[in-house]
């Protein structure tokens, strides 16, 4: 079957729209792409704090070189993005540690619609289910038929495949699952290229297996396109900031719980929130929290510490050890963002102990205590999934195993041993500019498991079901409903 080569050219698509001072279409001689490489090497061989943790040094060599090697020819920003640093970064299994395109091609990419993979999938486990079809009036396959096979791969083939190209935890694999499910035609066009028409084997909603010819997406024509966008930023603009907010964060009421829903620690005005909405429960008797962290990836610690401190019966800290490898981003400083604050920062907050390592003391000796005022004392569900990751990982395991506590859903992206963050500025390369996560500090969680390499487990398990997710049916919602009115909290 033939490939569209969508990785070579762009401008067959928006010759029209390419920036005067970006062109997606150059391509970086063989030399550039290996001075960049070798230097991302450099920086992430004598910074990076767990680049060994979950691959031996052997084995990462095995990938550096690997790497290198296969930069023989010139190529595209985006060819080497996902063909070189992609598999690169996965293999090092630390979520904070990955690459992203360049401000050129983020500016260039802005509000477009560009051509790709047209089914939207449900992927978990080795199940891929239709829940979306970009080409609206060529729906030859229906949603919740379940997909067997692309291109003749195996389904769960085809995810194994894919997860090679992104990162985690460690080996906790739900966030990935998660990332092809909300976007699977992004993922399968940058890691598989753009073919004219997909071969599809497949089951349809009657158990009868089928196979089909679909084509790929095409975007709408110039005019339509620029009409959508404007209506789209029409919309935008109407959005008030409290709008804006509820999206961040919210507090709604059910007949039988109140519904804090926090998809951040970082944006919101998130103290000032928690204050108020633990006095509002408070003076409504609120029996029952359901606090929904499914899609928050983190932020900053000392907003979920906030947070813990309304909910935790007894003093707590963040963490076991919380160290760098080096107080100073020198002598690649000019390379990364915020350099010379960053060094100044670490210069202050930091501290060389006899392990050789620079210890960020605060994290491993502050102990947090619960709040007098406003504190909750009800039965409280936290619902959890592979997008429950970094800050909100830490706030999993330190409310796990209270009694009047019960993580509910699935196993976060998160690792629960631990994860590399606090501080992530961007690595960026001098001659294609693209960006590499560069964590900072390597932080395992107090009171952490035995076993590294997992996401927080949670105490009920609710995974997807694809009847409810057909129907639009929230299933950890309704585990949480059926366990209160059965009465089964401690």
């Amino acid at each position: 079957m033939r490939r569209l080569f969508f990785l070579f050219s762009l401008p067959l698509f928006f010759s029209c729209s390419v920036s005067k001072n970006y062109n997606p279409d150059k391509k970086y001689s063989k030399e550039a792409l290996q001075e960049d490489y070798t230097l991302l090497r450099n920086i992430l061989e004598k910074k990076h704090p767990a680049l060994y943790w979950y691959t031996p040094a052997d084995s990462m060599n095995y990938y550096f070189d690997r790497g290198y090697k296969a930069i023989t020819d010139s190529m595209t920003e985006l060819q080497f993005g996902w063909q070189i640093l992609a598999p690169l970064t996965a293999n090092i299994h630390c979520g904070h540690t990955s690459f992203s395109m360049s401000k050129g091609w983020q500016h260039f990419i802005k509000n477009k619609t560009i051509p790709s993979f047209p089914l939207f999938l449900k992927v978990w486990k080795d199940t891929m289910m239709v829940i979306g079809n970009l080409n609206h009036k060529n729906r030859l396959i229906q949603n919740g038929s379940f997909i067997t096979a692309i291109n003749g791969m195996q389904n769960a083939d085809l995810i194994n495949y894919m997860f090679h190209f992104l990162v985690e935890d460690g080996y906790s694999e739900n966030v990935n699952y998660i990332r092809l499910s909300v976007d699977f035609p992004y993922f399968h066009r940058n890691i598989f290229g753009l073919y004219k028409k997909y071969q599809i084997d497949y089951t349809d909603s009657n158990g009868v297996e089928k196979k089909t010819l679909i084509p790929y997406f095409a975007p709408p024509v110039p005019d339509t396109a620029n009409k959508q966008n404007k209506e789209r930023k029409l919309r935008e603009r109407k959005r008030t900031h409290q709008e804006r907010l509820q999206d961040i964060r919210s507090l709604e009421y059910d007949s039988l719980f109140a519904l804090m829903t926090v998809n951040s620690f970082s944006k919101g005005h998130l103290k000032g929130f928690f204050r108020r909405s633990f006095r509002e429960m408070r003076k409504n008797k609120t029996k029952n929290l359901v606090i929904d962290i499914r899609a928050n990836g983190g932020g900053d610690i000392i907003k979920s510490v906030f947070l813990t401190k309304y909910l935790r019966d007894r003093s707590f800290k963040v963490a076991d050890s919380a160290y760098a490898i080096s107080n100073t981003l020198k002598p690649y400083t000019k390379f990364i963002s915020a350099g010379f604050l960053n060094n100044i920062g670490l210069f202050f907050v930091t501290h060389k102990e006899k392990d050789g390592r620079y210890h960020f003391g605060y994290w491993e000796r502050h102990r947090f205590y619960p709040k007098r005022k406003n504190h909750f004392d009800g039965n409280i569900f936290v619902l959890t999934n592979g997008f429950t990751f970094s800050a909100s990982s830490l706030f999993c395991n330190a409310v796990k195993g209270q009694k009047n506590i019960k993580l509910v859903g699935e196993e976060t992206g998160g690792g629960w041993y631990g994860n590399s963050g606090i501080m992530i500025p961007n690595i960026t390369l001098p001659n294609t500019k693209l960006r590499v996560r560069l964590p900072f500090f390597k932080l395992v969680q107090y009171d952490h498991i035995p076993v590294k390499g997992t996401g927080v487990i949670p105490d009920v398990y609710v995974g997807p079901n694809w009847r409810d997710i057909l129907k639009g049916k929230d299933s950890k919602i309704d585990k949480v409903k059926e366990i209160i009115e059965k009465n089964e909290v401690d």
